[in-house]
């Protein structure tokens, strides 16, 4: 291939990228226009007064601060046992289990993260009723099949060095993965439950609009009595909280990255 094949190559992504943009954009006919009109922008600006000031009551303040702890109990249980359910598919849909259970495993995860976390928490409210443990299922069902195709992948890019070492030492195949594959994966695993445990907060305020409690459920009712200053805490508090969560995050995985290096 010439250099110049490759130079016109990125261009040529690039353009066909910018092609279907547009493709999709007349589609879809998209209106900037009435978007940034001088109506809409009017009417949004009436809209967002309605937010100002925020419900700063003691006794609001004591039910957000119960319903952000509620939020971010269901979002850390859900990707614990995301992660569990994740890790114990991966096994067989990264083939150590053997080939013949690599397809059903990789079905099923496929499955599990193909169905929206808002349809599984509708499945879930039906099943558990209303309130968090829904919301913990739901986040856990679909999160297992993104957590556990990304634990499959990063276990066939590890190195078989290291447990092929102790297997040719005489050690049994599970203990060669947990003293030889495991060490070597565990960083990355943890890496991402800690995304996904960031993307789950948010989720899991989304899913109290269907009954499965949190922020996001006291956030569905200020809004539906057009309580918009308690919606305005309420949004305060979910930024606040994602925040935090995001620094604390991002701190793990530089500790994880300077532990493994």
């Amino acid at each position: 291939m010439t250099p110049g094949a490759l130079v016109w190559r990125p261009w040529a992504v690039l353009g066909a990228l910018a092609l279907a943009a547009g493709a999709s954009l007349a589609f879809l006919g998209v209106d900037f226009g009435a978007l940034f009109g001088r109506d809409s922008l009017r009417q949004m600006a009436r809209f967002a007064q309605g937010f100002v000031p925020p419900d700063a009551s003691p006794e609001f303040l004591g039910r957000t601060l119960a319903g952000a702890a509620e939020t971010l109990a269901i979002s850390a249980v859900g990707t614990l046992l995301a992660a569990l359910g994740g890790a114990l598919l991966a096994l067989p849909a990264s083939g150590r289990w053997g080939r013949w259970l690599r397809a059903p495993a990789q079905l099923a995860l496929n499955v599990l993260r193909s169905i929206p976390e808002l349809v599984w928490a509708v499945f879930m409210v039906l099943a558990a009723g209303l309130g968090p443990f829904a919301g913990c299922l739901a986040l856990a069902v679909h999160t297992a099949g993104v957590l556990g195709r990304l634990f499959a992948e990063t276990l066939e890019n590890a190195p078989p060095e290291p447990a092929r070492a102790l297997r040719d030492a005489g050690a049994g195949a599970t203990l060669a993965f947990l003293y030889g594959a495991l060490p070597v994966v565990l960083p990355q695993f943890t890496s991402y439950a800690l995304y996904r445990w960031e993307y789950n907060i948010r989720m899991a305020a989304v899913l109290g609009f269907v009954g499965a409690g949190g922020l996001g459920q006291m956030l569905y009712v200020s809004l539906s009595v057009f309580k918009t200053h308690e919606a305005a805490t309420l949004l305060l508090a979910m930024i606040a909280m994602v925040s935090v969560v995001d620094l604390l995050s991002a701190w793990l995985r530089r500790f994880l990255g300077r532990s493994g290096a």
